[in-house]
C-alpha cells in the first residue's frame, strides 16, 4: 500500500500521520515536548528535543502502520511547522547555539519600538514583506540573538551560523545534520520572517542590512511542492523523498482546499484565519498581514493570502486548566461554560503577551472585566471561549474591509478547540456566518501530505482542489442569534479590548517592588523586637 508521511510540528507537541492516496488517515501519533520559561513573557524550546519528539512521533506511528499494514509504502513525506519560530545553530558541530525563541515569545519590544521610532511607521517593510513591526516575526528574534547572545554573534561574524525556523531545522536534521544536511525553508515559512520580498520570493537585502543579517546564514527559499532531497536519518523513513513543506496555518489552508475568497480559522495555542486572495496580493491598511498562500511547485505562479492571527485561544483554556484551576481538562470547559446560559456580563481580554491582529498592541495584558457577585468560574470560562470568538470577528470586518470579499458563505475551521460543539456554536452566532467543521480535523497534517503528493507527482493541485475537495463530511454549525444581538455583544467586546491597552508597565519591574530592605532591615515587628532587647540588655548592664 503506497501512503504519504506528514510530520506536523507545533508549538506544544510534534505529530506524525500516514495519509493513503484518498487521504484517508491510515495511523497516527503524537509526543509533546516541554516548554521553557525563562523570564514573563519569554517562550523558548530546546531544538533537540523538537527532534527529539519528531523521531518517537515518527517511530510509533510507523510501529503502528506496519502492524496493520504490512505492505506499506510511504512514498513520500510532506513537513508543517509552527512558524516564526527561531534558531541558530553551528554548521561546523551541527549543534543550538540557543534555544528556540518560540513565536509568542515577546522578549523583543525593545527591539521593535527602537526600530518603528527609528524607521519612522510601525508599517514601514508592509510593501515589501506584507508585515508590521512586531514581536510576532522571526527577524526580530534573529536580532536579538544576534545582539544578545555572544555565541550567535560569533558564529554570525565567523560563517558559521545557520538560521532556520523550524521546518529549515528539520530538514536539516532529517537530511544529515552536520554531515551534509540541507539548508532550505519554504516560501510560506519564510513569507513570515520579514526578511523576504513577497513579489520574488527572494531574500530582500536592504532589509538584511538594516536587521544586520549576514545573508550567508539563511536558507535557500524554495516552493512548497517539490523533491527537496531525501530522509538520511536513521529510522523508518530513511531514503523516503521529502516533497512538501508550508507553514502550519498555510498547510490547513490547503488542507481545507481553500479556493480564492474562501477562509479558514484554526483554533490551535492560538487562533488563525487565513483568507486565500490567489495571485492577487492584497495589502492590508486594517491591521492584518499580507502573506505567501502556497506556491505548488518551483515554477508555479504563488497564491497569496491575507491573515489575522490571535496570539491566545487554545492556551487560554490551557491557563484556565493549568494557572487558575477552573476546570480538569481542556474538555472539561465545554460543560463548565455550558453550565450557564451566558457570560453574565463577563468579558475576558487573554492579552496576556499583548494583542495581534487587528489591533498589534504589544503593551497590552489580560483583563477580566464587568465581574459582579454574581460572577462564578462559569461565567469566566465562557468568557474565555466568547474572547476567542469575538477575536475572530475581528480578524474578518478586518478581512473584508481589505479584500472587498462580501459575506462568507461559510467559515471552513480546524484544529483541537473546534472539536468543542459549544464553542463552534458561539462562533458561528458571533460571526454570524455557518461554520463547517470537517470530520479530519488535523487539516495540518493532511496539507502537507498533499503538497508532499503534489512534489511527487502523485496527484495534480487540480485533482488535491477538486476531486478531493468534498471528501470531508463535517458539521455544519449554524447561527442561532439574531445580527443586532451579535452586534450589541461585540461592541461591549470592543469596549473590554481597550482596557487591556498600555497595562505592560503594570507586569514590568516586579522583582523591585519586592526587593528587600537588607539584612539590617526586617519586618516593623521583628524591629520593634530588636529594639526592646537592646533596651533591656542596656538596663542589665
Amino acid at each position: 500500500m503506497d501512503c504519504i508521511g506528514a510530520i506536523d510540528q507545533g508549538t506544544q507537541s510534534t505529530r506524525f500521520f500516514l495519509y493513503d492516496a484518498q487521504c484517508r488517515p491510515l495511523a497516527s501519533a503524537q509526543v509533546e515536548f516541554p516548554q521553557v520559561y525563562p523570564h514573563a513573557g519569554w517562550v523558548e524550546q530546546d531544538p533537540m528535543a523538537i527532534w527529539a519528539s519528531v523521531q518517537e512521533a515518527v517511530r510509533q506511528a510507523m510501529e503502528q502502520a506496519r502492524g496493520e499494514f504490512p505492505q506499506l509504502t510511504v512514498r513520500a513525506v510532506g513537513i508543517t511547522n509552527q512558524r516564526e519560530t527561531t534558531l541558530v545553530w553551528d554548521r561546523s558541530t551541527g549543534q543550538p547555539l540557543h534555544n528556540a525563541i518560540v513565536w509568542l515569545d515577546n522578549r523583543t519590544s525593545g527591539v521593535c519600538h527602537a526600530m518603528a521610532q527609528q524607521l519612522g511607521s510601525q508599517n514601514y517593510f508592509r510593501p515589501v514583506t506584507g508585515l508590521p513591526i512586531s514581536t510576532y516575526f522571526s527577524a526580530y528574534k534573529l536580532k536579538w540573538l544576534l545582539d544578545n547572545v555572544p555565541a550567535v554573534a560569533a558564529a554570525a561574524a565567523d560563517g558559521r551560523a545557520m538560521f532556520g525556523t523550524v521546518d529549515s531545522w528539520l530538514i536539516y536534521q532529517l537530511t544529515g545534520g552536520v554531515d551534509g544536511g540541507l539548508h532550505i525553508t519554504d516560501v510560506s515559512n519564510a513569507s513570515r520572517t520579514n526578511l523576504m520580498d513577497l513579489r520574488t520570493l527572494s531574500w530582500h537585502e536592504p532589509t538584511l542590512r538594516l536587521f544586520g543579517v549576514p545573508p550567508a546564514m539563511l536558507p535557500q527559499i524554495r516552493s512548497n511542492a517539490e523533491v527537496y532531497g531525501t530522509v538520511k536519518a536513521e529510522g523508518p523513513l530513511k531514503g523516503v523523498p521529502i516533497a512538501g513543506c508550508l507553514g502550519d496555518q498555510q498547510a490547513a489552508m490547503m488542507g481545507q482546499r481553500c479556493a480564492v475568497s474562501e477562509a479558514k480559522n484554526t483554533y490551535g495555542t492560538g487562533c488563525f484565519m487565513l483568507l486565500n486572495t490567489g495571485p492577487e496580493l492584497v495589502q492590508s491598511s486594517h491591521g492584518l498581514l499580507s502573506t505567501l498562500a502556497f506556491q505548488l511547485g518551483a515554477g508555479a505562479a504563488p497564491h497569496y493570502a491575507l491573515e489575522g492571527s490571535i496570539a491566545i485561544a487554545g492556551q487560554g483554556i490551557s491557563w484556565l486548566r493549568d494557572r487558575m484551576g477552573f476546570i480538569a481538562s481542556a474538555a472539561e470547559s465545554e460543560a463548565v461554560a455550558g453550565s450557564v446560559p451566558d457570560s453574565g456580563g463577563v468579558y475576558f481580554v487573554p492579552a496576556f503577551g499583548g494583542l495581534l491582529a487587528p489591533w498589534w498592541q504589544d503593551d497590552a495584558r489580560g483583563v477580566i472585566v464587568g465581574l459582579t457577585q454574581y460572577s462564578t468560574k462559569a461565567h469566566i470560562v465562557r468568557a474565555m471561549l466568547e474572547a476567542i470568538c469575538f477575536q475572530t470577528r475581528d480578524v474578518l470586518e478586518a478581512m473584508q474591509a481589505d479584500s472587498g470579499t462580501a459575506r462568507l458563505p461559510v467559515m471552513f475551521v480546524d484544529g483541537g478547540a473546534s472539536q468543542n460543539d459549544l464553542l463552534m456554536q458561539m462562533q458561528a452566532d458571533i460571526l454570524q456566518v455557518p461554520v463547517r467543521r470537517p470530520a479530519h480535523l488535523e487539516t495540518t497534517s493532511l496539507g502537507a501530505a498533499l503538497a508532499a503528493g503534489i512534489g511527487m507527482g502523485m496527484l495534480t493541485a487540480e485533482q488535491a482542489f477538486t476531486d478531493l475537495k468534498h471528501n470531508t463530511g463535517g458539521t455544519l454549525f449554524q447561527p442561532r442569534i439574531t445580527p443586532a444581538a451579535a452586534s450589541r455583544r461585540h461592541a461591549k467586546w470592543k469596549l473590554a479590548v481597550e482596557r487591556s491597552f498600555a497595562l505592560a508597565e503594570l507586569t514590568a519591574d516586579l522583582q523591585e517592588e519586592s526587593e528587600p530592605r537588607g539584612e539590617a532591615a526586617g519586618p516593623p515587628a521583628a524591629q520593634a523586637a530588636a529594639g526592646s532587647q537592646a533596651a533591656a540588655g542596656k538596663g542589665k548592664s
